[in-house]
């Protein structure tokens, strides 16, 4: 592609990251993209280009959503903390407090605070399940109930790439009575004025940009993933992400099943100025327009180191606060150490940075293969550092 115009708005100030967007386009990185950045509050970037499908044919525009896959976990993590500042929850109970049943086998102490920092132990569920279990929520939930952890909780940190959101959506659900994707419509969503969706309404359907398929991943990159899933399919990491079998579900992504479902690990569909309003929030102490999201106290607790080294899910270091990723090095968050948010798969990611006031969104729908941060939002980030600091 290299006839491509840029839409939307951008600060004077933030050429050169207009110039890195879309250069992306011209050497054909990207097929329909978005980016958004708010500074104090106030949007300052929200440029989009490109087409929503890969036949060329619609042309992307200001309101087209895009499935962020784990990017989701950050707004998810956000109902958690929100209960907190509620009263409503204790980061430090035990998750059977409030969901009784899941006081089986070995999980009785586990707490919200080890569910938010990715140290419960239940990446993975090793009874088989059909592939269809992913749109049953009770049915994942019961699993998760029954389910042993694959380490002592606390001792040790493992990505819960899928079970994250059933197992932190359960705990909304109990307290609230709602499903997770309605509290934070209703709590967050519609107060602040996102176009983000945890289980999207049909009648939003027709705004979505299909999204690629993952490419597989280039020769000598994370060998050990690669390996265990090839290799050992009883190991947590390939149980982690194949467990309930989706994959065998041709395009799922795609289809309006999975739209319409509230999987709120990793099907959350919206914008880049969603995500960048959201973070632009938390990092302007959780206060916007009058909207008070989270404490300035919920925070600082979400962006506190609780996990960081060898994960036993993905076989790379990370680092994690509450609900949230942390920068570390090759995955950084721009040059302000205490910056928090969360990467998708395929390359999308939102994060903020109270110490410059910085939201941050970027979505697309030609994913990479990327474990941590993508290196198009990379770029992005350092085009936009260099004009802030």
């Amino acid at each position: 592609m290299t006839d491509i115009t840029l839409c939307g708005h951008c600060d004077p100030r933030f050429t050169e990251l207009r110039n890195v967007f879309q250069h992306h386009f011209k050497s054909g990185r990207e097929l329909g993209a978005a980016v958004a950045v708010t500074l104090d509050g106030r949007a300052v970037v929200d440029l989009w280009a490109g087409y929503a499908d890969h036949k060329r044919s619609r042309p992307w525009q200001k309101d087209t959503l895009v499935n962020v896959y784990s990017t989701t976990k950050g707004f998810t993590a956000a109902c958690v903390h929100r209960l907190a500042d509620q009263g409503r929850l204790d980061l430090d109970d035990p998750v059977a407090h409030y969901w009784p049943e899941f006081a089986r086998n070995g999980k009785e102490t586990i707490t919200l605070r080890h569910l938010l920092s990715h140290q419960a132990g239940l990446p993975a569920i090793s009874a088989p399940l059909p592939a269809e279990a992913v749109f049953d929520w009770d049915k994942m939930t019961r699993a998760l109930a029954e389910q042993a952890p694959w380490w002592t909780p606390g001792t040790r940190h493992g990505y819960h790439a899928r079970t994250y959101g059933w197992l932190l959506g359960e705990v909304v659900r109990r307290i609230t009575g709602k499903r997770l994707g309605l509290f934070f419509h209703d709590e967050i969503a519609a107060p602040l004025g996102l176009d983000f969706h945890i289980g999207l309404s049909e009648q939003h359907h027709y705004r979505v940009a299909p999204i690629g398929k993952i490419p597989p991943p280039p020769p000598g990159a994370n060998p050990n993933l690669g390996h265990i899933m090839l290799t050992q399919p009883e190991a947590v990491t390939t149980k982690a992400f194949t467990n309930p079998p989706i994959h065998k579900i041709p395009d799922l992504v795609n289809t309006a099943r999975w739209r319409s479902a509230e999987i709120p690990s990793s099907n959350g569909h919206g914008t880049a100025a969603a995500i960048a309003r959201f973070y632009g929030a938390l990092a302007c102490g959780g206060r916007l327009d009058g909207v008070q999201v989270l404490s300035k106290h919920s925070i600082e607790a979400a962006r506190k180191e609780h996990a960081h080294g060898p994960d036993e899910v993905l076989k790379v270091d990370t680092r994690f606060g509450l609900g949230y990723m942390l920068p570390q090095p090759g995955a950084a968050l721009g040059p302000n150490g205490y910056a928090f948010g969360h990467p998708g798969m395929g390359g999308s990611l939102g994060f903020a940075d109270p110490e410059a006031r910085i939201g941050f969104g970027y979505v697309m729908n030609r994913p990479q293969d990327s474990i941590l941060i993508d290196d198009r939002p990379a770029a992005l980030i350092e085009a936009l550092y260099a004009a802030v600091v």
